[in-house]
């Protein structure tokens, strides 16, 4: 089992206590590897939340010895200007406004931006404008948060 699915095994039950949603898992092996760790929390997500997730899972990676060696731990938000990268972070941030550019334009159109309703049937939807656009999972090359 490779070090991120074990740690997001470990993690989950963390997060849920306090309805917070994981984002992603990065494990860089180096020197002196490095476990990143990003997460939601609905109601805006701040210092104090990550400092409460890096002692929980900081403590329970310490006595389960996934890594063999000193190693860095950080666990933030997933910052404003990240690309998401994967598909769990359609329904994540369903409800905020984002912007998705396309592989091929769609009514001569390349680039959304609007409130994500979610990922249904392997369309993006998002509220444009007052209109639904449904847009192909497929034909998405890039999705953002828009601030």
């Amino acid at each position: 089992m490779k070090v991120e699915e074990k740690v997001k095994e470990l993690l989950l039950p963390i997060l849920e206590e306090r309805d917070f949603k994981l984002v992603d898992i990065e494990f860089i092996p180096s020197k002196r590897p490095i476990l990143r760790i990003y997460i939601y929390n609905p109601e805006g997500t701040s210092i104090d939340d990550c400092e409460w997730v890096s002692k929980r899972i900081g403590s329970l990676l310490d006595v389960e010895d996934l890594i063999d060696r000193a190693y860095i731990l950080e666990v933030s938000s997933p910052g404003l200007d990240r690309k998401f990268k994967n598909i769990e972070e359609y329904d994540i941030f369903k409800g905020r406004d984002v912007v998705i550019k396309t592989k091929e334009p769609i009514n001569e159109k390349k680039v959304f931006k609007g409130t994500l309703l979610g990922l249904e049937d392997e369309k993006v939807k998002i509220k444009e404008n007052e209109e639904t656009v449904e847009i192909p999972f497929e034909n998405v090359s890039q999705t953002k948060l828009d601030f």
